[in-house]
């Protein structure tokens, strides 16, 4: 007995703790830096690359920040989005470490892996970042391919949770020719040749033919883009529909079928939700949300549900996917109401037979062709029983009053 009361306290805590585990691991890192406007630069970038939402799902993680000034010395040399994403990926730290650790490394030196190196693309160690605590309180960090120099040093606290998140200022860019080294451009055009080459030709064709929405893509590819494509034979019956749709119109279409991040198909099928695409801009919601049934993962909005049937490009940042119909914006499409079908002819119906009053009997038998001889007018003046009924009624009593009378003077007589 006592065992069976324990068994749910147990699981109650159990419950609490990993509820406890849950909430601790929330963090954002946008959101913490947005409260010092000297870090806005490289806030910015974090969610232009897409690394904020990286930072924002690990459980353990440093944020090696650095301010305006160093972002814009960085920023002079105008390197592409994929260069700037694996710069700032080096200073993300895979592991936490606030300013107490940071004092207390152990044999002075520590070695920390970083999202650069996660990513795959940092050949060898060059994705580690070297810390060590240095002589007079000084703590200086730098990447493992730079020759053990460390030219970059740790500055404050920014924000700590203990062994969740800790954000930290560094003095400057970690130095570092491998992240910095300029990555090609992805080629829409490319990506467009896929399109044609597996289904999507049609839909390829328009999207080069549209100038404005062929710019967004373009915009959008470094730091990362998904392209849902309808397969021709869907899209050729869905292009009288295009057509008709305003210059404006069309551009926000092709692109409501783009994201602005790359999507894996893993992703997809662990993102379930609403999802903001390249069409999104304040009020005009442009979005639509992912669903999977098992290995299937589908589109939705109120007005149609698509399925993916294949994958055109699956290769970071790009990822292109076909799908069997057109997804169809809310804000340029109303829903197709179908005619409601005709109601079966009825035969006419005999009008229902009124239960005759015996007002109405005597109506029907005496036509009212005396002033006040209808039979409203009687009703009007409070007469409760028939007409026929009143007026036989009334010369009885006329009849026995007269004969009352001659009686009463017979006898006085």
């Amino acid at each position: 007995m006592q065992l069976r009361r324990q068994l749910p306290l147990a699981a109650g805590a159990i419950f609490l703790q990993l509820l406890l585990a849950a909430s601790s691991h929330a963090h954002n890192i946008t959101r913490i830096l947005a409260g010092d406007p000297a870090f806005s630069t490289f806030n910015h970038y974090l969610s232009v690359t897409h690394l904020a939402d990286e930072i924002n799902s690990r459980t353990t993680i440093t944020v090696c920040a650095v301010d305006n000034d160093a972002m814009s010395k960085f920023l002079a040399g105008r390197p592409s989005i994929s260069t700037i994403k694996n710069v700032l990926a080096l200073h993300v730290l895979l592991d936490y470490f606030g300013t107490k650790k940071l004092h207390q490394i152990t044999n002075g030196t520590a070695l920390a892996a970083t999202l650069f190196q996660a990513t795959g693309t940092a050949p060898g160690s060059s994705g580690f970042v070297n810390i060590t605590d240095l002589k007079g309180g000084k703590v200086g960090l730098g990447p493992e391919d730079n020759d053990g120099t460390l030219g970059t040093y740790f500055l404050k606290s920014v924000d700590e949770v203990p062994y969740n998140i800790s954000v930290i200022q560094i003095s400057g860019i970690l130095p570092s020719d491998v992240a910095a080294a300029p990555t090609p451009s992805p080629s829409e055009l490319n990506l467009t040749s896929l399109m044609s080459a597996h289904g999507c030709k049609v839909f390829a064709d328009t999207l080069l033919a549209n100038p404005d929405a062929m710019k967004t893509y373009q915009d959008n590819a470094e730091g990362g883009l998904t392209v849902f494509c309808p397969l021709d034979d869907p899209f050729k019956a869905f292009l009288p529909k295009y057509k008709n749709l305003t210059a404006a119109g069309k551009t926000s279409f092709l692109e409501f079928l783009g994201v602005p991040m790359y999507l894996s198909m893993s992703m997809l099928k662990s993102n379930n939700g609403p999802m903001n695409t390249l069409a999104t801009d304040g009020a005009n919601k442009f979005d639509f949300t992912v669903q999977n049934d098992g290995e299937q993962v589908t589109l939705k909005t109120r007005l149609g549900t698509v399925r993916i049937t294949g994958t055109l490009l699956d290769q970071q940042p790009l990822a292109g996917y076909s799908t069997d119909k057109v997804l169809l914006p809310k804000e340029l499409f109303k829903a197709d109401a179908a005619a409601p079908a005709p109601a079966p002819a009825e035969s006419p119906k005999p009008s229902p037979k009124k239960k005759k009053s015996p007002s109405a009997d005597v109506a029907a038998d005496s036509p009212a062709d005396s002033p006040g001889g209808s039979v409203a007018d009687e009703t009007a003046d409070g007469s409760n029983g028939s007409n026929g009924s009143t007026r036989l009624g009334g010369g009885r009593v006329l009849l026995g009053l007269v004969a009352l009378a001659l009686w009463a003077g017979a006898f006085l007589i």
